[in-house]
């Protein structure tokens, strides 16, 4: 079973996040920033990360920026889920090291087409 963990501090993102993810085969974890995920990622590499923009104590791209420096962190396919839609942001999270991009509020349908464009569905 491939593992996505969901790092986004709304408990509503996570809550909704969480149902889809099972509902399209995976097991789940949760953090309500980006340190929590880093921790979650050091016990155990996700498959895929579901990473928020804007959070409290960590961003997304300091996330994703020092996931990509550690050992295996290159591994999980990262989909940045934020309000954040214009072009500088998107390319700046790509250059982070993001593998795509989903707009908030995303539904089932829009979050499996994503997942399918980077082979974890």
């Amino acid at each position: 079973m491939k593992k996505c963990l969901v790092v986004d501090d709304s408990r509503v993102i996570r809550k909704v996040s969480r149902h889809i993810l099972e509902s399209l085969g995976f097991a789940v974890d949760e953090a309500e920033n980006g340190k929590l995920g880093l921790d979650k990622c050091e016990e155990a590499m996700p498959d895929v990360v579901l990473l928020d923009w804007n959070m409290p104590v960590m961003t997304g791209i300091e996330f994703i920026t020092q996931l990509r420096q550690r050992e295996g962190g290159d591994k999980p396919k990262v989909v940045f889920c934020t309000t954040e839609n214009d072009v500088a942001h998107i390319r700046e999270a790509i250059s982070a090291g993001a593998d795509e991009y989903v707009m908030k509020p995303f539904d089932h349908e829009t979050l499996q087409i994503k997942l399918q464009l980077v082979g974890m569905v």
